[in-house]
């Protein structure tokens, strides 16, 4: 479901119940900070996921339920100010995409219940106490596990045998884009590929810095996660086809916008989850005791198209392990 077909939907199905039915039902309030931007890759399936997880739960948008959004660009500032809107709104729940949205909401309120999604490693970022007893006002759903950043290399590697240096396309603002970076870095010797970071901030300097790194043969990039990368995720794509270096992402929707290889969690399938979360803490929940989950499995994803146009010959046993092949 497309993001304008879902805001279209929510309409619509508010308009179809009688208003008497609905005054009978107490309408609670679910706001969601999305710190990247709507035409994100793979940000169109994010909230159609959670209203699917919602419904059979028994909330509806327009009937007992009404859902506040904000996405914010990847921009920082507009992320805080963002978040202080949605406080302000008094949700009974809050959901924060990632970590930059996370970080912010935290700082924003420490009262207001917050289901984070997607967010790597919110033990060392602070979110949390304990994945198990959280022990605040937040808890979620976790990206991944750290380990799995080493594994994009050795992705690449087998993809593109040729390479002999990547760049890490990372937000160092964030404690995941350091955490991310590190492992990566320690998994470089490993792998005969030597990395460098690639620091994301405006467009132009990321086109810049990927044009600069593309000079130099035998390079390809790994696109840590990150908002800013999600938000740029057009322009990063566009970038490695046109300088011609093999590029692995986090997940399944930048291999179909035209990206060479992903592996990592499903996005969607983390906010359907996220529902469970929000329908507990309605109900009385407490954050506190509720564990953050960690995703239930990984997808790998090839695009056959691009690799062709990259020179590339996919090995047929990357392609028997891929959960999705593009071509």
């Amino acid at each position: 479901m497309r993001r304008r077909d879902f805001i279209t939907f929510l309409g619509s199905t508010a308009a179809a119940w009688p208003l008497a039915a609905r005054a009978q039902e107490r309408v609670r309030r679910v706001a969601i900070l999305e710190p990247i931007s709507a035409d994100a890759p793979g940000a169109n399936t994010r909230h159609p996921a959670l209203l699917e997880g919602l419904q059979p739960l028994g909330w509806t948008p327009g009937l007992n339920l009404q859902i506040d959004v904000r996405w914010s660009g990847g921009d920082e500032a507009q992320i805080r100010k963002d978040a202080a809107e949605l406080v302000a709104l008094a949700p009974d729940v809050i959901i924060a995409g990632g970590g930059a949205g996370a970080g912010v909401m935290l700082k924003a309120t420490r009262t207001i219940p917050i289901v984070f999604v997607v967010v790597p490693d919110p033990v060392g970022s602070g979110f949390v106490e304990s994945l198990s007893r959280p022990g605040g006002n937040a808890t979620g759903f976790m990206m991944f596990e750290y380990s799995l950043c080493g594994k994009w290399l050795e992705l690449l590697k087998e993809i593109a045998p040729s390479i002999t240096r990547a760049a890490v396309l990372r937000d160092p603002a964030i404690a995941a884009g350091i955490g991310q970076f590190a492992v990566i870095q320690s998994v470089a010797p490993s792998v005969g590929i030597d990395v460098s970071p690639i620091d994301l901030r405006e467009p132009a300097q990321i086109e810049h810095a990927i044009a600069t790194f593309a000079q130099t043969p035998n390079g390809g990039m790994v696109i840590a996660a990150s908002a800013m990368a999600g938000s740029h995720g057009d322009l990063i794509i566009a970038a490695a086809a046109r300088y011609k270096l093999p590029a692995i992402y986090i997940q399944l929707p930048y291999v179909t916008a035209g990206g060479l290889i992903s592996y990592g969690p499903d996005f969607a399938d983390q906010y359907r989850r996220a529902a469970t979360y929000v329908d507990r803490i309605l109900k009385g929940g407490k954050p506190a005791d509720l564990p953050v989950q960690a995703p239930n499995r990984y997808e790998l994803a090839v695009n056959l198209k691009t690799a062709k146009a990259l020179g590339i010959s996919v090995p047929a046993t990357l392609l028997a392990r891929a959960d999705a092949v593009i071509e």
